[in-house]
C-alpha cells in the first residue's frame, strides 16, 4: 500500500510539473486548447467589455502576449530622414551590380565582395583587441536554415553596409533572386537581421 501511494504521488508530481512546463514553452504565442469549446462573444463577457483578451499586448503581431518584448532585437532602429536618404543613394549604386552578378550566376561571397570593393567600399575588419579600424562593408554567406532534418546553408551572399550609425543597406544575391533595401541597424546584429530563436 505504501509503494502504491508513493507511485501515485510521483505520477501526480510529474503531471503537475508537466502542466506547469507546457505554458512556458509557448514562446509568447497565444494558444487555444483544441478540446476547449469555442464561446461566442456574447456568451462570455470580457473584463474590459470590448471582447479582447486581457492578455493580448496592444500593437503586437497576432496579439501574442510579450511579443514586442520577445522580439525587440528583431526590429531595426529608426533612421533619420537625411541618413535614410544617404542609405538609399548607396542602395541605388549596389542594386545594378547585384543584378549583373545574379544574371552572371556569380553569387558566392568572394565574387560579391570583390564587386562591392570595386565600388570603393572598404571591408569592415576587427583588430586583435576587438577594435574596428574602419571599413563599413560586411559580406557573408547566406544564413543557414533548417530543412527536413538538418541545417542547410544555401548558395549566395548577404551584404551589410553601414552608411551611418543609424542607417544601413542590406542586400543579398542568390540563385533564385536578389534584393537590396535600407534599414536601421538591429540591436544585437548590426545591419543584418538576426535569425529567429531565443
Amino acid at each position: 500500500m505504501l509503494i502504491s501511494t508513493l507511485r501515485r504521488r510521483r505520477h501526480f508530481a510529474a503531471a503537475l510539473l508537466l502542466s506547469a512546463a507546457i505554458p512556458l514553452t509557448a514562446c509568447g504565442q497565444q494558444r487555444v486548447a483544441a478540446s476547449a469549446p469555442s464561446a461566442s462573444p456574447s456568451s462570455s463577457p470580457s473584463p474590459s467589455g470590448s471582447g479582447a483578451s486581457p492578455y493580448v499586448e496592444p500593437g503586437a503581431h497576432d496579439g501574442a502576449p510579450h511579443y514586442n518584448e520577445n522580439n525587440a532585437n528583431r526590429r531595426p532602429r529608426e533612421m533619420s530622414p537625411a541618413n535614410a536618404k544617404d542609405a538609399q543613394r548607396e542602395a541605388d549604386r549596389i542594386e545594378p551590380v547585384l543584378k549583373r552578378l545574379w544574371k552572371q550566376g556569380k553569387w558566392d561571397p568572394k565574387s560579391v565582395r570583390s564587386a562591392m570593393l570595386a565600388l570603393g567600399y572598404k571591408e569592415q575588419r576587427t583588430g586583435p583587441k576587438g577594435e574596428q579600424p574602419g571599413g563599413k562593408l560586411d559580406v557573408r554567406s547566406m544564413e543557414p536554415r533548417y530543412e527536413g532534418d538538418h541545417y542547410v546553408t544555401p548558395e549566395g551572399a548577404r551584404i551589410g553596409l553601414h552608411v551611418h550609425s543609424d542607417a544601413c543597406v542590406t542586400a543579398f544575391v542568390q540563385k533564385t533572386n536578389y534584393q537590396v533595401q535600407v534599414n536601421g541597424p538591429y540591436m544585437e546584429s548590426g545591419c543584418f537581421e538576426p535569425p529567429f530563436g531565443h
